[in-house]
């Protein structure tokens, strides 16, 4: 049975002040939003600081099929669609996130709020720290597709492809799904602590933790390898972030890049919090500490050995 005495339209009211917030210059809001509209003005920030602006903002609101009538807890899902303009460059990010709203038994709205979700496999982190991720240096030959590596990454940026494994925290993951369409070649099986592959349902640590992935691009010598670079504008559509957001040593996100904006500067795509057509800095997310390092990776191949 569905629910007629929830208060849905209180949530469109919420969904629609962020979306006017995006787009103008103050909007009147009460206090209850402003964590989140705190991130819209993140957003405006780094686009400002881009010589940008965000031109229209709109939201697919995606609600459970039914709706239980004893449920006061909601999952429901909000896809954004964000134009922005940087001079004569136009180009629309798109953000997948998931909430959560929480009705009273009359269905009044008592809270609406994002499912945040840490960027980091806590369960694995002390089996992979101090291991070697080069490996043998037996010789794998490789030309990388960067076209059918974008191509997936469009396809799959905000949506699970069955044929992988999913996590919660899924952004190392979605990356070696990328890195793999565009042919890079796996190694090391069946030693998770070596090499980059997943086979036989098993995986190294390097193809789905962040802080292991970025180890193993720092040394491989062979198959997939990469060249670390000293500043963003040199990556090309194809390349790998890796974000380490506290500063302590410790890489906790990975990000693909797909696209340059109007300065040369890498637009990303990435998941558990999903998203596409992202800024590279990440300085919009809540996660973002001015504490923040980066690692920039070119992929290289046989054609590119440096």
């Amino acid at each position: 049975m569905v629910v007629t005495n929830v208060d849905v339209q209180a949530v469109y009211r919420k969904i629609n002040e962020k979306l006017q917030f995006l787009v103008n210059k103050s909007v009147n809001h009460n206090r209850q939003q402003s964590s989140e509209l705190e991130w819209c003005e993140k957003k405006k920030e780094l686009a400002a600081k881009r010589k940008a602006e965000i031109v229209k903002a709109t939201c697919l609101i995606k609600w459970p099929k039914q709706i239980e009538d004893e449920a006061t807890v909601v999952d429901y899902l909000c896809d954004y669609r964000l134009l922005y303009k940087q001079g004569d460059f136009l180009y629309i990010e798109e953000i997948g996130e998931e909430r959560v709203a929480k009705f009273s038994n009359k269905g009044h709205l008592i809270s609406d709020e994002v499912k945040l979700k840490d960027c980091f496999h806590k369960d694995e982190e002390d089996d992979w720290s101090n291991e070697e991720w080069h490996g043998k240096d037996e010789r794998v030959s490789f030309q990388y597709d960067r076209l059918k590596s974008v191509q997936y990454a469009e396809r799959w940026w905000n949506s699970r492809n069955p044929n992988y494994p999913y996590f919660d925290v899924n952004c190392t993951n979605y990356v070696s799904q990328c890195l793999r369409a565009g042919d890079a070649p796996m190694r090391g099986y069946p030693n998770r602590s070596s090499g980059w592959w997943l086979a036989n349902n098993n995986w190294s640590y390097s193809w789905s933790v962040a802080h292991a992935l970025m180890l193993y691009l720092s040394t491989s010598k062979t198959g997939l390898r990469a060249e670390e670079v000293s500043s963003p504008e040199l990556l090309k559509p194809g390349d790998v972030i890796c974000y380490d957001f506290q500063g302590d040593g410790r890489f906790d996100h990975s990000t693909f890049v797909v696209a340059k904006d109007k300065s040369d500067m890498p637009l990303v795509n990435a998941q558990t919090s999903n998203s596409r057509m992202r800024y590279w800095s990440y300085e919009d997310s809540t996660a973002y500490t001015e504490n923040i390092q980066y690692k920039f990776f070119h992929i290289i191949d046989d054609n590119e050995d440096s």
